[in-house]
C-alpha cells in the first residue's frame, strides 16, 4: 500500500507515454495522442499534467491502484515464501528452478483472484488521459458495476490469461532476481541490513523492466481496447510489431523503471523490516 503511493505518479504517467491505442472511437484516440505528445519526457509530462490538470490528477485512479497493489501482493508475495518451501527438495536447498516455479504459482493465484482489479485499474487511468470526452466511470465501484453489465462477468476478466503471462514474468524477474542478487550480496560478506535490501531491490527493478516491457505494452492496450480491435493477445502483438516496429514494446521505458524500480525499492525493505519485526515478535513469545 505504501510502495503504491509512492510510484503511482510514474504508473500514471507509463500509461499516459504509451498506451493511447484507440480506446472507443477515433475521436477518444486522438484525444489521447494529442495528450501525449504536450509531454516531453517523464519530468515535462509530470509537469504538464500538474499544470493543465492540477496536482490531484496524478493520483487519479488512486483507488483502483491500491485495490490492486493490496488484493494482487497479498497473495503474489505473502505465499511466495510458503511455496518456494513447498517447491524446494530438501528444506535447505533452493534451486533456481524452485524459485522461477513459486513465482509463477503465486502470480497465477493473484492474478485468478484480482483480474476484475486490474481491469478497473487500466480502464480508469487510461480515461484520465481524456480531454473533450465524456468519462466512461465516475468511480470504481462505477466501474465494476458498468463493465459487469456492459461486457459480463467476462469483461471484468477480460485479458486474465495474457496477463497472467505478463504478472509470471515480472513476479519471477522482481522476486527471484531480488532473491539471486541479495544472495550474492551476502555471500560477499554484505550484512543483511538495509543497504544490502536496497541494492538488491534496485538492480532487481531494472531487471524486471527489462523483461517486463516486452509483454507490458501489449497487456495494457489489450486489456483497454474495446471489443473487437483485436483477435487476441497474439494478435494484438503482432500488429504492434508491425504497424510500430520492435522498439514499440520498450516505448515509455523510462517510466516504466521508474515505476518498478521505486516499487520494488519500497517494496522489498518494507517487506524486509516487517518480516524482521515478525520473526522478533516470534521469538519473543516463544521465550517468553
Amino acid at each position: 500500500m505504501v510502495a503504491a503511493l509512492v510510484v503511482f505518479e510514474a504508473l500514471r504517467e507509463a500509461v499516459r507515454l504509451y498506451d493511447w491505442e484507440p480506446l472507443e472511437d477515433e475521436v477518444e484516440a486522438a484525444a489521447v495522442e494529442q495528450a501525449t505528445a504536450e509531454g516531453e519526457g517523464v519530468v515535462g509530462s509530470i509537469l504538464q499534467i500538474t499544470k493543465t490538470e492540477g496536482a490531484r490528477s496524478l493520483h487519479s485512479g488512486l483507488v483502483a491502484g491500491l485495490q490492486r497493489q493490496m488484493s494482487f501482493a497479498s497473495v503474489r508475495i505473502g505465499l511466495y515464501d510458503y511455496v518456494k518451501q513447498w517447491y524446494a527438495k530438501e528444506p535447505d536447498t533452493i534451486t533456481i528452478g524452485g524459485r522461477l516455479l513459486a513465482g509463477c504459482t503465486t502470480e497465477a493465484l493473484a492474478v485468478t483472484l484480482a483480474q476484475p482489479t486490474d481491469v478497473v485499474k487500466v480502464r480508469f487511468q487510461a480515461q484520465s488521459n481524456l480531454t473533450g470526452v465524456s468519462k466512461r466511470y465516475s468511480g470504481t465501484i462505477d466501474a465494476y458495476m458498468k463493465i459487469a453489465k456492459e461486457e459480463g462477468l467476462r469483461g471484468l476478466w477480460k485479458g486474465t490469461l495474457p496477463n497472467i503471462v505478463r504478472n509470471s514474468i515480472v513476479n519471477c524477474s522482481e522476486l527471484v532476481t531480488y532473491d539471486l542478487i541479495k544472495d550474492a550480496l551476502l555471500r560477499q560478506n554484505m550484512t543483511d541490513n538495509l543497504p544490502c535490501h536496497f541494492c538488491a531491490a534496485f538492480r532487481a527493478g531494472f531487471c524486471t523492466t527489462i523483461v517486463a516491457s516486452l509483454v507490458d505494452v501489449v497487456k495494457t492496450r489489450y486489456m483497454n481496447s474495446p471489443p473487437g480491435l483485436y483477435r487476441n493477445a497474439l494478435n494484438c502483438s503482432f500488429l504492434l510489431l508491425t504497424k510500430e516496429g520492435f522498439t514499440a514494446f520498450y516505448k515509455g521505458f523510462m517510466p516504466s523503471f521508474l515505476r518498478l524500480g521505486s516499487w520494488n525499492v519500497v517494496m522489498f525493505v518494507t517487506y524486509e523490516q516487517l518480516k524482521r519485526a515478525l520473526m522478533l515478535v516470534k521469538k519473543s513469545r516463544e521465550s517468553s
